[in-house]
């Protein structure tokens, strides 16, 4: 359920809109308070590891300590946040990080840390982040309704961008005359105030529909999910794309800053202060972008950008031209993040949101790692200009990719639950959810002149039944009857078959209907229920194949 605002129901939203709504205002200023601790993190982890050791690949595993966990845990974030309280979840995640922070801040202080220790200690805090930040992100939906989401989810951004403007200067500045440890223990007391204000938090959770899933059958129903959603999965191919070739200038900037323009920690927060800050100028720019450019484009723009800042990183000479170069790469980073987000979490109903919002962050992840290996190897084994170039021609190609995986559109989608199918007639007493398989036959009769547009409306409606459960689909006609045709879908158990009946959108029921218009006659097409044989109660069981031999 949505808390209430003050929005007028007739109100246009604007990037102001989800402020009205208390507990979103709520957990978004104490997520500004913890992205900066996060932001000062980063920046005093990789100038400390650049100072402890000579090797560009080890400062590069920075990047990967940070994503690789996301990598392996993304999708088991993902099913928990789909199937447990998601604020307790936040409460366990919040309250890890901030121990792993403070505990890397004392033995910082006490000069008992190395390279690798860092490593060690970043990765367990990609752990926490990790397991927080799908469910982090699919807390939005529940607190703005879906008009105002876009702006809601620019507005996350936004907050990660002011912290990435403003972190990275203080934490600079902390380096500078004090301690990277003590930039560790002000990001372990950040994350106090989110965990405080997530325990605050009253959280209604919505009555269950359909027999509960287990773990591992919420991880295939994911995948299952994105596997057969060609709006999700162009996403995820563009995602990679663009993420792979943006970590060069994550892995690099601190190479860059230290050793080929030889300045200090100072610079390098500063040109992290530049990034956040065209970030958050940005977000003021996308309601006009929003109005002149779709997603697609969005995302053809902040990849453009982002081959002239490898490139600039890689040629310019002096650190005042990066400047202006690093303001512009923080637009285009906001503009292209968001419109991934966004088109993800608007694509997808809320009974797997938390799961595909978490392959999408795996894949942005991993993206992020392995391009975080390969470009820092390039450039310890070549050199640090060929790799920031070589990260520009990659994203130049990857642009191409426009063609065959293009952004769509999500407006006006209703992925509210249809709950139109009736439960079907069942004689001799309930069924266990656990007994399977269950095939479904639904008899057709069409006219042999609508076969093409039927065969081309039924294949979307295959799609669909695949995306939410079915193992195997398709549509048979009767070889004695043409008109007779038969769809068919195959499903592994008969609780699985029920929670398909909640798993289908009124969207969906627009393509169901298209097919169900080639119907003839004037009953409905006939639905039976099939389930493993001998299970089902009302038939006679079979007698053995021996007595049967003996019969003939």
């Amino acid at each position: 359920m949505i808390p209430s605002s003050t929005l007028s129901p007739d109100a246009k939203p604007t990037l102001w809109t989800p402020f009205t709504f208390s507990v979103f205002r709520a957990i978004w200023i104490a997520s500004v308070v913890s992205n900066i601790g996060t932001w000062m993190q980063n920046v005093a982890g990789v100038w400390l590891v650049t100072t402890l050791t000579t090797s560009a690949l080890l400062v590069a595993l920075m990047q990967t300590a940070t994503s690789l966990p996301a990598f392996l845990l993304s999708m088991p974030a993902g099913a928990m946040g789909d199937l447990i309280d998601r604020r307790k979840l936040l409460l366990l995640t919040q309250g890890f990080m901030a121990v792993v922070a403070v505990l890397l801040g004392a033995l910082t202080l006490l000069g008992e840390v190395s390279a690798l220790g860092v490593l060690g200690f970043t990765f367990l805090l990609g752990i926490g982040a990790a397991l927080n930040a799908p469910i982090w992100q699919t807390v939005t939906v529940e607190l703005v309704p879906r008009s105002v989401l876009p702006f809601a989810i620019t507005l996350n951004g936004v907050s990660n961008n002011i912290a990435r403007a403003v972190g990275p200067a203080i934490g600079g500045v902390i380096i500078a005359y004090y301690s990277p440890g003590w930039v560790f223990l002000l990001n372990g007391v950040s994350f106090v105030g989110t965990w405080f204000v997530v325990y605050n938090w009253k959280r209604t959770v919505e009555a269950a529909t359909g027999p509960a899933e287990n773990f591992m059958g919420a991880l295939r129903a994911g995948m299952r999910y994105v596997q057969y959603s060609p709006a999700i999965y162009a996403v995820l191919v563009r995602t990679f794309a663009f993420s792979f070739g943006a970590s060069a200038m994550w892995a690099l900037l601190s190479v860059v800053v230290a050793r080929r323009l030889h300045l200090n920690s100072g610079s390098y927060g500063v040109l992290l202060s530049w990034l956040g800050a065209g970030a958050v100028t940005g977000a003021f720019l996308m309601g006009r972008a929003g109005q002149r450019l779709n997603y697609n484009q969005r995302v053809l723009l902040g990849t453009l950008v982002f081959v002239g800042t490898n490139l600039c990183l890689a040629l310019v000479p002096s650190v005042y031209w990066l400047y202006p170069v690093m303001f512009l790469s923080g637009i285009a980073w906001l503009m292209t993040m968001t419109s991934f987000s966004t088109t993800v979490q608007l694509h997808v109903p809320k009974w797997v949101q938390a799961r595909v919002v978490s392959m999408y962050m795996l894949v942005f992840q991993a993206g992020l790692s392995l391009g975080s290996v390969a470009w820092g190897e390039l450039a310890d084994r070549v050199s640090l200009e060929l790799a920031l170039i070589a990260a520009a021609g990659w994203m130049l190609v990857g642009m191409a990719l426009a063609l065959p995986f293009p952004m769509r559109q999500a407006e006006g989608l209703n992925l509210e639950p249809a709950e139109h199918w009736p439960d079907p007639i069942v004689e001799g007493g309930d069924i266990d959810p656990d007994d399977g398989p269950v095939v479904v036959m639904i008899e057709y009769q069409v006219d042999p002149a609508d076969w093409a547009a039927f065969r081309q409306a039924a294949s979307q409606l295959t799609r669909l039944r695949l995306r939410d459960g079915a193992l195997r689909a398709g549509v048979f006609s009767d070889v004695a009857n043409p008109q007779k045709i038969t769809e068919f879908f195959y499903v592994a158990t008969w609780g699985e078959h029920e929670r398909q009946h909640h798993r289908f959108t009124k969207e969906d029921l627009a393509v169901e209907t298209r097919v169900q218009q080639f119907h003839m006659g004037p009953e409905p097409p006939r639905v039976t229920h099939f389930l493993s044989f001998p299970r089902t109660t009302n038939v006679e069981v079979a007698a053995p194949y021996e007595t049967l031999e003996g019969q003939r």
